[in-house]
């Protein structure tokens, strides 16, 4: 039974072994059958052809050969099909490949196998291997022809050119002669993208300036201008440079003088002014210098009109002449920020006037009203002292100080205010007025100097308290910030050198300093600060204060990577105290700051990212419990592990100005606060903060919401303050609602309820109308004076809590000062071009003026000096659309509404003039914008 059953399945075996083979047979059969139907006889016959013509190359008789090949290349051009698909010629060629190589090599050199070569380079485009680079190789064999080049394979050649390596087969001469060939072909094709990016390839981008006319320089430019950040040092640079040159040679000096602001540059700045042909282009640049917060008071040539735009004398008028126009002037109380009306508040009573609601009320209305001149706190026709003696030591500080912020860029009516601050017998208030006297000055440049003449008297009486010489110094940084002048630097240098005085005034001393002289790796300043770094004692510098210190030396070498050097090296040598390498961390940050480079980015993500030992980690909780002694001087995190958190905050500093590494810094803080140790979790909120500075997007509101409710009091408060810095001047209705409510949740929280206060006063700060954002000229230029501002109140708060915002520091909020600008685009004539116009029509078609200059008959009198005229014009206000390498001629706005100027112009919004009848003399339309009559409107 057993072999029956054997037996039959063998032979089950075997007939399904037969069934297998025959089904096979028959799929073999039909597959060649459908082999043969997909060749048609037309296609056939081109194979035939192709190989009749190849043996005719292998054939001795030389007279076959040119005819030979002539055939394959008209076959290969005439081929017709699909954009998509490849030439059947070409395609069929591919099995004789390898032995047209083999033929060529048998020949011999003639004008025939140059031709021979000219068709294998295109056979090597489509049947090339990695590494052989044959389309290359038979190109220069070939010879190389702007005609054969551009008819065969250029943008092979292309990707082949930026993989070989240069040698005795390619030498640069070589390729750099294709290239140009390349270049000229890509500039005749509308891929001027694709040109820059071959000459990057070999190193040699300077070679674009000969192939770019007056039609492509505008897309060449913008696309390298944004290729820069992405491109390593030092080439960056000379990315930006060979667009200056351009923009110089075919564009207009205010697209020069961006580029020259970018590099930092104050040679290339002379040039642009000079080249500047007309008054009311010079009269724009200074417009542009004072928006960057430089005075070159040289370049106006003594021109009045030059040098108040760049002075900013007017800047509180044409301010408020905006407020008047858009009905803003009405003061604000506190009250109407709150609005504890709509809190859903869990106690009932009357409100409890305490000193820390009262030193927050100080804040907001300052806040809120600056730049008005007028509040109903401290300016008031009843006397402001009944407010000033509602706070409490410190707190009076601020509030005299806040009359400055009131009053700010009004030197006259804000000194006038302040006066009487000064000759009070308390010391909080006398500091304060002294304070106030450097905000209110601050980016303004006035005839008589009164910051130096009023400030510089406190510093030179040694029997002052320091509490006034700490005001005085503060004054004197905020005020002259970024001037560069000797004679402040002169009366600074003293208070950092001398060791006989307190490290607090020695470290504000040397932030001044730094504000001053910010990027200008001013030696004797560093030398200075480096000096009292080392003379100090480890006790000294563990203070609270000395990061001021180190910080003052950062800013001397702001967007300065390469002449750091000297300095970090000197670092080294302070091995026994970790402010050596906290400063060593400052000084890289602040050199690379807006420049996005990644491999900084890397670094401080790899510092970021280190975890103590077990050890330090039993030390660091002992460090946390004694921090809540009396004897607290010293920060309540490890002190070797602050500069774990100033290199959270580098990150934000470094990618702010390009929005790929922006989001992707973002995305890096999510993970940060996961693994991240403690003192950097206290950090992401404010970098976070800064990282999107009056900018409030809905992801970052709600991340930032997430960490406003973290069990840290820490994390809590630094989140709310990053929310203020978010929504920093932008009335955002969705973030005024989150602080409402999170000024309920934390009522029975003092320290919470006063962070949430003061990101109040932000969003709301000046009514809507300005803004702390450090990006200026459509987010393409990063203020160094602006960023700096906006990190000292940021390096305050990483202080133990006694000496940080929370504390006796709340002050340092006023330097945030610096960084506020105004939100407004205002457009002007001159008013001798006003009169041209006119002359050729009637007075109603002057166009319309605005602010004190409306009803001026004076404006367009000809026995009057030529001054600045208000004119409305209509202009389209939308969201900025990124058109860099985009095909022809695309929308730069998107969503946009038409306006008549004076506009609020908000983060990511871009403007453009809605009719032809003007013509501006700015790129970018932005803040104070000069206009003309276009000559060929009808």
């Amino acid at each position: 039974m057993v072999d029956l059953q054997k037996q039959s399945s063998a032979a089950d075996k075997s007939d399904k072994k037969d069934s297998d083979s025959i089904s096979k047979l028959k799929n073999g059969k039909n597959s060649k059958d459908n082999n043969a139907d997909e060749i048609s006889e037309e296609d056939q016959k081109i194979i035939d052809e192709l190989d009749m013509l190849v043996e005719r190359l292998k054939d001795v008789d030389f007279s076959l050969h040119r005819p030979a090949l002539e055939q394959i290349r008209v076959l290969i051009r005439s081929s017709s099909g699909t954009m998509t698909s490849v030439p059947k010629p070409l395609k069929y060629l591919k099995s004789h490949y390898s032995n047209l190589k083999d033929i060529y090599g048998s020949w011999s050199s003639s004008p025939d196998k140059e031709a021979f070569a000219d068709i294998l380079s295109l056979l090597g485009m489509a049947y090339d291997t990695e590494g052989t680079f044959d389309c290359l190789k038979y190109r220069f064999e070939a010879g190389i022809s702007e005609d054969e080049i551009f008819n065969w394979g250029h943008e092979h050649l292309a990707m082949e050119i930026g993989n070989v390596t240069f040698g005795s087969e390619y030498s640069f001469e070589k390729i750099e002669k294709l290239c140009t060939i390349l270049v000229k072909f890509f500039f005749q094709h509308n891929a001027e993208s694709d040109a820059v990016d071959l000459l990057q390839q070999i190193n040699s981008i300077e070679h674009i300036i000969e192939a770019v006319d007056k039609n492509t320089y505008e897309r060449t430019c913008r696309y390298l201008i944004a290729c820069s950040p992405l491109i390593a040092p030092p080439n960056n640079k000379s990315f930006l440079e060979v667009a200056r040159i351009l923009y110089s040679k075919f564009g207009s000096p205010s697209q020069c003088l961006e580029i020259s602001l970018k590099l930092n540059r104050p040679d290339y700045i002379e040039e642009d002014f000079k080249n500047a042909k007309t008054r009311r282009e010079k009269i724009q640049l200074a417009f542009m210098l004072s928006q960057q917060q430089i005075y070159m008071p040289e370049l106006a040539e003594e021109d009045p009109l030059i040098l108040e735009s760049m002075d900013n004398s007017k800047l509180s008028q044409r301010f408020l002449d905006m407020a008047n126009q858009l009905n803003l002037m009405d003061p604000k109380v506190p009250e109407d920020i709150y609005k504890s009306n709509l809190e859903n508040s869990r106690f009932a009573g009357p409100t409890i006037d305490s000193a820390k609601q009262n030193l927050a009320s100080t804040f907001v209305n300052a806040f809120v009203n600056a730049g008005f001149g007028i509040d109903k706190l401290m300016t008031s026709e009843d006397d402001g002292n009944a407010w000033v003696y509602k706070n409490r030591d410190s707190g009076m500080l601020s509030a005299s100080a806040s009359i400055g912020m009131i009053t700010l860029w009004d030197v006259e009516k804000g000194l006038g205010l302040i006066d009487k601050y000064l000759y009070t017998s308390d010391t909080y208030i006398k500091a304060g007025a002294i304070l106030g006297i450097g905000i209110l000055t601050s980016s303004v440049t006035d005839d008589t100097d009164s910051a130096k003449a009023l400030l510089s008297e406190y510093l030179e009486d040694p029997n002052l308290s320091s509490k006034l010489k700490s005001a005085a110094l503060s004054g004197l940084g905020i005020s002259y910030a970024g001037s560069q002048r000797d004679d402040i630097v002169e009366i600074l240098s003293p208070f950092i050198s001398d060791t006989d005085i307190s490290t607090d005034l020695a470290s504000i001393a040397s932030l001044s300093a730094g504000m001053v002289c910010i990027g200008s790796c001013n030696g004797d300043i560093a030398s200075s600060i480096l000096q009292a770094i080392m003379e100090r004692s480890e006790s000294e510098l563990d203070k609270p204060f000395s990061r001021y210190m180190i910080l003052g030396l950062a800013l001397l070498y702001f967007g300065r990577p390469d002449d750091t050097d000297a300095t970090l090296e000197t670092l080294k040598a302070i091995d026994y105290h970790p402010i050596g390498e906290q400063a060593s961390v400052l000084i890289q940050i602040c050199s690379y700051a807006g420049s996005g480079d990644v491999l900084q980015i890397q670094k401080l993500l790899e510092i970021c990212g280190a975890h103590p030992s077990s050890q330090e980690s039993e030390d660091n909780k002992d460090d946390s419990r004694d921090s809540s002694d009396e004897s607290e001087e010293n920060s309540a995190l490890p002190k070797e592990k602050l500069h774990q958190m100033f290199a959270v905050l580098g990150i934000s500093m470094i990618s702010m100005a390009e929005p790929v590494g922006a989001e992707m810094a973002y995305r890096s803080f999510s993970h940060l606060m996961h693994y991240g140790e403690p003192g950097v979790k206290r950090a992401v909120p404010l970098a976070i903060g800064l990282l999107y500075v009056s900018n409030p997007t809905v992801t970052v509101l709600e991340t930032l919401s997430k960490y406003s409710h973290d069990s840290d009091p820490e994390i809590a408060c630094n989140a709310i303050l990053a929310m203020g810095y978010a929504g920093a001047g932008t009335n955002n209705a969705r973030l005024a609602q989150m602080l409402r409510q999170l000024a309920s949740y934390y009522y029975k929280s003092p320290d919470c309820l006063f962070m949430v206060r003061i990101a109040q006063g932000l969003v709301h700060m000046a009514k809507g109308t300005m803004t702390l954002s450090p990006l200026h000229f459509d987010r393409s230029i990063v203020s160094p004076m602006a960023l700096a501002s906006l990190i000292i109140p940021l390096i305050t708060c990483t202080s133990p809590k006694k000496q940080s915002l929370l504390g006796s520091c709340h002050y340092m909020l006023y330097y945030l000062v610096r960084a506020m600008s105004t939100r407004q685009m205002t457009t002007f004539m001159l008013s001798s071009d006003i009169r041209n116009d006119s002359s050729n029509k009637s007075s109603s078609d002057v166009p319309e003026s605005s602010g004190d200059n409306q009803n001026d008959s004076s404006a367009i009198d000809e026995d009057v000096e030529d001054k600045l005229v208000p004119i409305s014009v209509s202009v389209r206000v939308g969201q900025s659309v990124e058109a860099v390498g985009q095909a022809g001629k695309p929308k730069t706005l998107s969503g946009f509404q038409t306006h008549t100027t004076p506009v609020l112009l908000s983060h990511g919004e871009r403007a453009e003039l809605a009719t032809e009848e003007y013509l501006t003399t700015s790129s970018i339309m932005e803040r104070f914008v000069i206009l003309y009559k276009n000559p060929d409107f009808e």
